[in-house]
């Protein structure tokens, strides 16, 4: 419960922030984190396929 919580305040303060930043950098920055996913969801995959051979 207290995870939730200490989250939900994190999302708020990080949502705060991004109101009061500029468009440009709230566009860029989502696209460097989009890009940081996409990059850890292909490297997690292809870990587990490989992994999953292995046995």
């Amino acid at each position: 419960m207290l995870f939730i919580v200490a989250a939900l305040l994190l999302l708020g303060f990080v949502l705060g922030t991004v109101a009061h930043a500029p468009l440009t950098f709230s566009v860029a920055t989502g696209v460097v984190i989009a890009v940081w996913l996409g990059i850890f969801a292909v490297r997690e995959r292809h870990g587990r396929r490989r992994h999953t051979q292995a046995h």
